[in-house]
Protein backbone atom coordinates (compact mmCIF):
# COMPACT_ATOMS: atom_id res chain seq x y z
CA UNK A 1 0.00 0.00 0.00
CA UNK A 2 1.40 3.11 -1.49
CA UNK A 3 1.21 6.33 1.11
CA UNK A 4 -1.97 8.82 0.25
CA UNK A 5 -1.62 12.02 1.81
CA UNK A 6 0.17 13.51 -0.87
CA UNK A 7 -1.45 11.53 -3.98
CA UNK A 8 -4.12 13.89 -4.78
CA UNK A 9 -1.65 17.08 -5.30
CA UNK A 10 0.71 14.04 -6.94
CA UNK A 11 -1.58 13.14 -9.79
CA UNK A 12 -3.13 16.60 -10.31
CA UNK A 13 -6.80 16.03 -10.39
CA UNK A 14 -9.24 18.85 -9.54
CA UNK A 15 -11.96 18.09 -6.95
CA UNK A 16 -10.85 14.19 -6.50
CA UNK A 17 -10.65 12.32 -3.13
CA UNK A 18 -7.87 9.47 -3.44
CA UNK A 19 -9.33 6.93 -1.05
CA UNK A 20 -6.65 4.03 -1.88
CA UNK A 21 -3.07 3.40 -3.69
CA UNK A 22 -2.05 0.22 -4.39
CA UNK A 23 1.02 -0.67 -6.48
CA UNK A 24 0.19 -4.50 -8.22
CA UNK A 25 2.57 -6.33 -10.41
CA UNK A 26 4.27 -2.57 -11.73
CA UNK A 27 1.01 -1.28 -12.01
CA UNK A 28 -0.13 1.69 -9.77
CA UNK A 29 -4.19 1.83 -9.01
CA UNK A 30 -5.34 4.95 -7.30
CA UNK A 31 -8.71 4.56 -6.45
CA UNK A 32 -10.64 7.79 -6.40
CA UNK A 33 -14.08 9.62 -6.22
CA UNK A 34 -15.12 13.16 -7.04
CA UNK A 35 -16.69 15.81 -4.52
CA UNK A 36 -20.18 16.03 -4.04
CA UNK A 37 -21.40 19.24 -6.50
CA UNK A 38 -24.35 20.73 -8.13
CA UNK A 39 -25.31 19.13 -11.40
CA UNK A 40 -27.04 20.82 -14.50
CA UNK A 41 -29.25 18.73 -15.66
CA UNK A 42 -28.82 17.88 -19.19
CA UNK A 43 -32.59 17.27 -20.16
CA UNK A 44 -34.05 20.13 -18.37
CA UNK A 45 -31.43 22.18 -17.44
CA UNK A 46 -32.46 22.55 -13.74
CA UNK A 47 -29.72 21.93 -10.48
CA UNK A 48 -29.93 18.89 -8.90
CA UNK A 49 -27.91 17.14 -5.66
CA UNK A 50 -29.83 13.76 -5.61
CA UNK A 51 -27.73 10.97 -6.19
CA UNK A 52 -29.48 8.10 -8.06
CA UNK A 53 -26.25 5.35 -7.63
CA UNK A 54 -22.53 4.56 -8.17
CA UNK A 55 -20.48 3.24 -10.69
CA UNK A 56 -16.43 2.22 -10.46
CA UNK A 57 -14.70 3.20 -13.88
CA UNK A 58 -11.02 1.95 -14.46
CA UNK A 59 -9.56 4.96 -16.31
CA UNK A 60 -6.04 5.63 -17.97
CA UNK A 61 -4.09 8.04 -17.01
CA UNK A 62 -0.30 9.07 -17.40
CA UNK A 63 2.22 7.04 -16.21
CA UNK A 64 3.21 7.79 -12.33
CA UNK A 65 6.78 7.57 -11.53
CA UNK A 66 7.46 5.08 -14.61
CA UNK A 67 4.37 3.14 -13.70
CA UNK A 68 1.19 2.11 -15.63
CA UNK A 69 -1.26 4.00 -13.87
CA UNK A 70 -5.10 3.29 -13.99
CA UNK A 71 -7.59 5.57 -11.71
CA UNK A 72 -10.49 3.81 -10.00
CA UNK A 73 -12.94 6.70 -10.26
CA UNK A 74 -16.42 5.66 -8.68
CA UNK A 75 -18.61 8.09 -10.87
CA UNK A 76 -21.91 9.39 -9.03
CA UNK A 77 -25.46 9.14 -11.50
CA UNK A 78 -27.74 11.91 -10.68
CA UNK A 79 -31.14 12.05 -10.17
CA UNK A 80 -33.24 15.16 -11.56
CA UNK A 81 -36.53 15.07 -9.16
CA UNK A 82 -37.83 17.77 -11.89
CA UNK A 83 -37.98 15.36 -14.97
CA UNK A 84 -36.64 12.31 -13.47
CA UNK A 85 -33.44 11.85 -15.57
CA UNK A 86 -30.64 10.18 -14.76
CA UNK A 87 -27.38 11.28 -15.78
CA UNK A 88 -23.41 11.03 -15.01
CA UNK A 89 -22.04 13.94 -13.52
CA UNK A 90 -19.35 16.20 -15.87
CA UNK A 91 -15.94 15.45 -15.29
CA UNK A 92 -12.94 18.14 -16.23
CA UNK A 93 -10.57 15.39 -16.69
CA UNK A 94 -12.13 12.68 -18.12
CA UNK A 95 -14.30 13.01 -22.03
CA UNK A 96 -17.47 11.21 -21.85
CA UNK A 97 -18.00 7.80 -23.31
CA UNK A 98 -13.47 7.82 -22.93
CA UNK A 99 -11.74 5.37 -20.74
CA UNK A 100 -8.37 7.87 -21.09
CA UNK A 101 -8.40 11.02 -19.01
CA UNK A 102 -7.84 14.25 -21.46
CA UNK A 103 -3.90 14.49 -20.64
CA UNK A 104 -3.14 11.02 -21.39
CA UNK A 105 -4.52 12.04 -24.73
CA UNK A 106 -3.15 15.40 -24.70
CA UNK A 107 0.40 13.70 -23.71
CA UNK A 108 -0.20 10.84 -26.67
CA UNK A 109 -0.69 13.16 -29.83
CA UNK A 110 1.88 15.33 -28.44
CA UNK A 111 4.57 12.66 -28.84
CA UNK A 112 3.11 11.93 -32.37
CA UNK A 113 4.98 15.57 -33.34
CA UNK A 114 8.04 13.60 -33.46
CA UNK A 115 9.45 10.54 -36.08
CA UNK A 116 8.69 7.69 -32.83
CA UNK A 117 6.62 4.67 -33.99
CA UNK A 118 3.34 4.35 -32.88
CA UNK A 119 4.07 1.17 -31.36
CA UNK A 120 6.97 3.05 -29.52
CA UNK A 121 4.95 5.99 -28.62
CA UNK A 122 1.99 3.60 -27.42
CA UNK A 123 4.97 1.50 -24.93
CA UNK A 124 6.01 5.26 -23.41
CA UNK A 125 2.64 6.01 -22.21
CA UNK A 126 1.47 2.22 -21.73
CA UNK A 127 -1.53 1.76 -24.40
CA UNK A 128 -1.85 -0.58 -26.50
CA UNK A 129 -0.80 0.83 -30.26
CA UNK A 130 -4.37 0.55 -31.28
CA UNK A 131 -5.38 2.70 -28.61
CA UNK A 132 -2.59 5.27 -29.56
CA UNK A 133 -3.85 4.83 -32.90
CA UNK A 134 -7.47 5.71 -33.00
CA UNK A 135 -6.17 8.76 -30.40
CA UNK A 136 -4.09 10.09 -33.57
CA UNK A 137 -7.35 9.40 -36.08
CA UNK A 138 -9.30 12.08 -34.66
CA UNK A 139 -6.74 14.93 -35.84
CA UNK A 140 -7.30 15.92 -39.22
CA UNK A 141 -6.12 18.77 -41.54
CA UNK A 142 -7.83 20.46 -43.71
CA UNK A 143 -6.53 21.83 -47.56
CA UNK A 144 -4.50 24.52 -47.03
CA UNK A 145 -4.06 28.44 -48.85
CA UNK A 146 -2.22 28.57 -51.33
CA UNK A 147 0.60 30.49 -50.80
CA UNK A 148 3.12 33.65 -52.60
CA UNK A 149 6.35 30.96 -53.05
CA UNK A 150 5.11 27.49 -53.56
CA UNK A 151 7.77 24.99 -53.05
CA UNK A 152 7.13 21.05 -54.66
CA UNK A 153 9.00 18.22 -54.72
CA UNK A 154 8.11 14.24 -54.86
CA UNK A 155 9.37 11.37 -52.55
CA UNK A 156 9.00 7.49 -52.24
CA UNK A 157 6.07 7.33 -49.51
CA UNK A 158 4.51 3.55 -50.22
CA UNK A 159 1.83 4.83 -49.24
CA UNK A 160 -2.21 4.41 -50.89
CA UNK A 161 -1.27 1.79 -53.47
CA UNK A 162 1.44 4.84 -54.95
CA UNK A 163 5.15 4.75 -54.80
CA UNK A 164 5.75 8.01 -54.42
CA UNK A 165 3.87 10.97 -52.52
CA UNK A 166 4.59 14.77 -53.28
CA UNK A 167 5.03 17.37 -50.68
CA UNK A 168 4.47 20.92 -51.04
CA UNK A 169 5.37 23.47 -48.93
CA UNK A 170 5.81 27.40 -48.28
CA UNK A 171 9.72 28.37 -49.71
CA UNK A 172 9.11 31.63 -48.31
CA UNK A 173 7.37 30.74 -44.48
CA UNK A 174 9.47 27.51 -44.38
CA UNK A 175 5.71 25.90 -43.49
CA UNK A 176 4.73 22.42 -44.96
CA UNK A 177 0.89 22.96 -46.14
CA UNK A 178 -0.07 19.18 -48.13
CA UNK A 179 0.66 15.45 -48.57
CA UNK A 180 -0.77 14.69 -52.55
CA UNK A 181 -1.35 11.06 -52.93
CA UNK A 182 0.67 10.84 -56.16
CA UNK A 183 2.95 12.46 -58.47
CA UNK A 184 0.96 11.41 -61.27
CA UNK A 185 -0.35 14.43 -63.75
CA UNK A 186 -4.09 13.58 -63.37
CA UNK A 187 -3.87 13.72 -59.75
CA UNK A 188 -2.43 17.02 -59.72
CA UNK A 189 -4.48 19.20 -61.75
CA UNK A 190 -7.19 17.91 -59.84
CA UNK A 191 -5.49 18.38 -56.82
CA UNK A 192 -4.65 22.09 -57.73
CA UNK A 193 -7.42 22.89 -60.00
CA UNK A 194 -9.62 22.68 -56.95
CA UNK A 195 -8.36 25.83 -55.44
CA UNK A 196 -10.43 28.54 -57.70
CA UNK A 197 -8.65 30.73 -60.26
CA UNK A 198 -8.10 33.71 -57.34
CA UNK A 199 -6.36 31.59 -55.23
CA UNK A 200 -4.05 30.05 -58.02
CA UNK A 201 -2.90 33.48 -59.52
CA UNK A 202 -1.92 34.49 -56.15
CA UNK A 203 1.12 32.09 -56.11
CA UNK A 204 3.68 33.92 -58.02
CA UNK A 205 7.06 31.81 -57.60
CA UNK A 206 7.17 28.11 -57.86
CA UNK A 207 10.41 26.14 -56.61
CA UNK A 208 10.65 22.65 -58.27
CA UNK A 209 13.56 20.36 -59.11
CA UNK A 210 13.78 19.36 -62.93
CA UNK A 211 10.63 17.50 -63.46
CA UNK A 212 8.98 18.21 -67.09
CA UNK A 213 5.72 16.66 -65.61
CA UNK A 214 5.89 19.31 -62.78
CA UNK A 215 6.81 21.93 -65.06
CA UNK A 216 3.92 21.15 -67.75
CA UNK A 217 1.39 21.04 -64.81
CA UNK A 218 2.43 24.31 -62.78
CA UNK A 219 2.87 26.44 -66.01
CA UNK A 220 -0.92 25.12 -66.90
CA UNK A 221 -2.20 25.47 -63.25
CA UNK A 222 -0.73 28.73 -62.60
CA UNK A 223 -0.51 31.30 -65.05
CA UNK A 224 1.18 34.03 -63.22
CA UNK A 225 3.61 32.17 -61.29
CA UNK A 226 7.45 32.29 -62.55
CA UNK A 227 9.18 28.82 -61.93
CA UNK A 228 12.50 28.43 -59.92
CA UNK A 229 14.39 25.32 -60.55
CA UNK A 230 16.20 24.45 -56.98
CA UNK A 231 20.23 24.68 -56.92
CA UNK A 232 20.60 21.21 -55.37
CA UNK A 233 18.77 19.41 -58.25
CA UNK A 234 20.89 21.27 -61.11
CA UNK A 235 24.49 20.24 -58.87
CA UNK A 236 23.31 16.59 -58.73
CA UNK A 237 23.05 16.26 -62.63
CA UNK A 238 26.85 17.19 -62.59
CA UNK A 239 27.57 14.83 -60.01
CA UNK A 240 26.08 11.95 -61.61
CA UNK A 241 28.10 13.57 -64.85
CA UNK A 242 30.96 12.79 -63.26
CA UNK A 243 30.29 9.59 -61.74
CA UNK A 244 29.45 7.52 -64.38
CA UNK A 245 32.93 8.93 -66.24
CA UNK A 246 34.64 7.71 -62.69
CA UNK A 247 33.04 4.35 -63.19
CA UNK A 248 34.22 4.06 -66.58
CA UNK A 249 37.67 4.86 -66.52
CA UNK A 250 37.93 2.73 -62.46
CA UNK A 251 36.68 -0.37 -65.03
CA UNK A 252 40.28 0.01 -66.76
CA UNK A 253 42.00 -0.14 -63.35
CA UNK A 254 43.12 -3.54 -61.54
CA UNK A 255 41.06 -4.82 -58.95
CA UNK A 256 42.99 -3.12 -55.87
CA UNK A 257 42.96 -0.05 -57.26
CA UNK A 258 39.36 0.11 -58.39
CA UNK A 259 38.21 -0.69 -54.83
CA UNK A 260 39.67 2.35 -54.13
CA UNK A 261 38.71 4.77 -56.39
CA UNK A 262 35.11 3.50 -55.69
CA UNK A 263 35.76 3.73 -51.40
CA UNK A 264 37.37 7.62 -52.37
CA UNK A 265 35.08 8.23 -54.70
CA UNK A 266 33.90 11.27 -52.27
CA UNK A 267 37.38 13.04 -52.82
CA UNK A 268 36.17 13.62 -56.12
CA UNK A 269 32.71 14.64 -55.21
CA UNK A 270 33.44 17.33 -52.85
CA UNK A 271 34.63 20.38 -53.22
CA UNK A 272 38.36 21.38 -53.51
CA UNK A 273 37.86 23.94 -51.12
CA UNK A 274 36.70 21.70 -48.53
CA UNK A 275 39.42 19.68 -48.68
CA UNK A 276 42.50 19.19 -46.38
CA UNK A 277 45.80 19.28 -47.62
CA UNK A 278 46.46 15.58 -47.34
CA UNK A 279 43.24 15.07 -49.32
CA UNK A 280 44.18 17.24 -52.05
CA UNK A 281 47.47 15.07 -52.50
CA UNK A 282 45.23 12.29 -52.39
CA UNK A 283 42.81 12.99 -55.02
CA UNK A 284 45.79 14.29 -57.10
CA UNK A 285 47.12 11.22 -57.43
CA UNK A 286 43.98 9.76 -57.97
CA UNK A 287 43.50 12.27 -61.51
CA UNK A 288 46.75 11.59 -62.07
CA UNK A 289 45.69 8.05 -63.80
CA UNK A 290 42.63 9.48 -65.47
CA UNK A 291 43.09 12.13 -67.96
CA UNK A 292 39.51 12.18 -68.79
CA UNK A 293 38.44 11.81 -64.79
CA UNK A 294 40.77 14.99 -64.36
CA UNK A 295 39.04 17.09 -67.45
CA UNK A 296 35.70 15.69 -65.68
CA UNK A 297 36.53 17.08 -62.11
CA UNK A 298 38.03 20.12 -63.19
CA UNK A 299 34.50 20.91 -65.11
CA UNK A 300 32.88 20.04 -62.43
CA UNK A 301 34.75 22.50 -60.09
CA UNK A 302 34.35 25.40 -62.66
CA UNK A 303 30.74 24.48 -62.39
CA UNK A 304 30.54 25.00 -58.52
CA UNK A 305 31.95 28.38 -59.62
CA UNK A 306 28.64 29.07 -61.18
CA UNK A 307 26.72 27.72 -58.07
CA UNK A 308 28.39 30.08 -55.75
CA UNK A 309 27.58 33.21 -57.97
CA UNK A 310 26.50 36.33 -55.32
CA UNK A 311 24.03 37.88 -57.85
CA UNK A 312 22.19 37.56 -61.31
CA UNK A 313 24.80 39.43 -63.32
CA UNK A 314 27.41 37.07 -61.95
CA UNK A 315 25.43 33.68 -62.56
CA UNK A 316 25.38 34.59 -66.16
CA UNK A 317 29.05 35.09 -66.20
CA UNK A 318 30.29 31.91 -64.71
CA UNK A 319 27.59 29.92 -66.35
CA UNK A 320 28.36 31.72 -70.09
CA UNK A 321 32.30 30.56 -69.22
CA UNK A 322 31.11 27.03 -68.14
CA UNK A 323 29.06 26.43 -71.31
CA UNK A 324 32.27 27.53 -73.39
CA UNK A 325 34.41 25.07 -71.35
CA UNK A 326 31.92 21.90 -71.54
CA UNK A 327 31.20 22.54 -75.74
CA UNK A 328 35.24 22.01 -76.49
CA UNK A 329 34.79 18.62 -74.40
CA UNK A 330 34.95 15.50 -75.56
CA UNK A 331 33.52 14.09 -72.71
CA UNK A 332 29.54 12.33 -73.64
CA UNK A 333 28.01 12.93 -70.19
CA UNK A 334 29.03 16.50 -69.67
CA UNK A 335 27.71 16.99 -73.20
CA UNK A 336 24.24 15.91 -71.76
CA UNK A 337 24.25 17.63 -68.99
CA UNK A 338 25.16 20.90 -70.42
CA UNK A 339 21.66 20.21 -73.13
CA UNK A 340 19.67 19.79 -70.04
CA UNK A 341 20.89 22.77 -68.14
CA UNK A 342 20.68 24.81 -70.87
CA UNK A 343 17.05 23.85 -71.53
CA UNK A 344 16.28 25.10 -68.01
CA UNK A 345 18.97 28.12 -67.87
CA UNK A 346 15.69 30.69 -67.57
CA UNK A 347 14.44 28.78 -64.39
CA UNK A 348 17.96 28.59 -63.29
CA UNK A 349 18.80 31.58 -63.28
CA UNK A 350 16.13 32.89 -61.44
CA UNK A 351 17.57 31.44 -58.32
CA UNK A 352 20.39 33.72 -57.96
CA UNK A 353 17.79 36.58 -58.65
CA UNK A 354 15.23 36.03 -56.06
CA UNK A 355 17.29 33.43 -53.65
CA UNK A 356 14.31 30.72 -53.08
CA UNK A 357 15.68 27.37 -52.75
CA UNK A 358 13.83 23.91 -51.97
CA UNK A 359 16.41 23.10 -49.03
CA UNK A 360 13.65 23.50 -46.37
CA UNK A 361 11.48 21.00 -48.49
CA UNK A 362 14.62 18.51 -48.84
CA UNK A 363 14.98 18.74 -45.22
CA UNK A 364 11.32 17.83 -44.88
CA UNK A 365 11.62 15.30 -47.25
CA UNK A 366 15.06 13.61 -44.71
CA UNK A 367 12.47 13.70 -41.93
CA UNK A 368 9.60 11.88 -44.08
CA UNK A 369 12.35 8.72 -44.66
CA UNK A 370 12.92 8.63 -40.88
CA UNK A 371 9.07 8.29 -39.96
CA UNK A 372 9.13 5.43 -42.34
CA UNK A 373 12.11 3.58 -41.22
CA UNK A 374 10.94 3.96 -37.78
CA UNK A 375 7.11 2.66 -38.53
CA UNK A 376 8.03 0.15 -41.32
CA UNK A 377 6.11 2.45 -43.54
CA UNK A 378 2.63 3.70 -43.57
CA UNK A 379 0.45 2.17 -45.94
CA UNK A 380 -2.75 4.50 -45.12
CA UNK A 381 -2.53 7.35 -46.95
CA UNK A 382 -4.93 9.70 -45.01
CA UNK A 383 -3.09 8.77 -41.84
CA UNK A 384 0.27 8.80 -43.06
CA UNK A 385 -0.45 12.50 -44.41
CA UNK A 386 -1.76 13.47 -41.07
CA UNK A 387 0.89 12.28 -39.58
CA UNK A 388 3.86 13.99 -41.43
CA UNK A 389 1.32 17.26 -41.20
CA UNK A 390 0.94 16.75 -37.57
CA UNK A 391 5.20 16.23 -37.31
CA UNK A 392 5.87 18.79 -39.64
CA UNK A 393 3.77 21.35 -37.17
CA UNK A 394 5.37 20.61 -34.16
Amino acid sequence: MLYTNYTEDLIGLKDVIVTRVEKVDGHARIFLKTKLQMQVCPNCRHETKRVHSYRTQPVKDLPLFGLKTILYLKKRRYYCPHCSKVFFEKLSFLPKYQRNTTRLYAQVVEAFHSEHSTKSIATMYNISPAVATRMFDRISYPKPKLPQVLSIDEFKGNAGNQKFQCILTDAKKRKVLDILPSRRSEDLYAYFLSFDRASRNNVKYIVMDMSLLFREVMLACFPNAQIITDKFHVCRHVTWSIESIRKKEQKKFSDERRKYFKKSRWLILKRQSKLKEENLIQLENMLNVSPKLREAYWLKERFYQFMDSKNLEEAKTHLKEWNLCVGVTDLEEFKKCFEMINRWQPYILRAFSLGYTNGFTEGCNNRIKVLKRNCYGIKNFSRFRNRILHMMAG
